[in-house]
């Protein structure tokens, strides 16, 4: 059964850093080249795309909300992906969600195209 498990959430102050993690089982992420995505969900508000990274080559895009902020990686040998999230605002509080599907081809932003989803992990920015 392929599935997603996200990990790495918690509290954390404004100006302050968290590392998320995105750990798949199931399938291999690099050899099957899977596009992976990150989103996040605020209370209240509908589910938003803010990073991708791309199955063959690595490639990332990033949400101009936090483009510049954080930093999207791929650990193939540990068949998951991180998300280094640096200062962070309460803004970026919501609960965060990997997904992936199968394409070889530049990642795309849009929920749509994602096939699997792990269950969220929170993340909460406040002094």
């Amino acid at each position: 059964q392929s599935q997603l498990v996200e990990s790495g959430g918690g509290l954390v102050q404004p100006g302050g850093s968290l590392r998320l993690s995105c750990a798949a089982s199931g399938f291999t992420l690099g050899l099957d080249s899977y596009a992976i995505a990150w989103f996040r969900q605020a209370p209240g508000k509908a589910r938003e795309s803010i990073s991708c990274i791309s199955g063959r080559d690595g490639r990332t895009n990033y949400a101009d909300s936090v483009r510049g902020r954080f930093i999207m990686s791929r650990d193939n040998s540990k068949n998951t992906v991180i998300l280094q999230m640096n200062s962070l605002k309460p803004e970026d509080t919501a609960v965060y969600y990997c997904a992936a599907y199968r394409s070889g081809a530049p990642c795309v932003m849009s929920q749509a195209w994602y096939d699997y989803w792990g269950q969220g992990t929170q993340v909460i920015v406040s002094s």
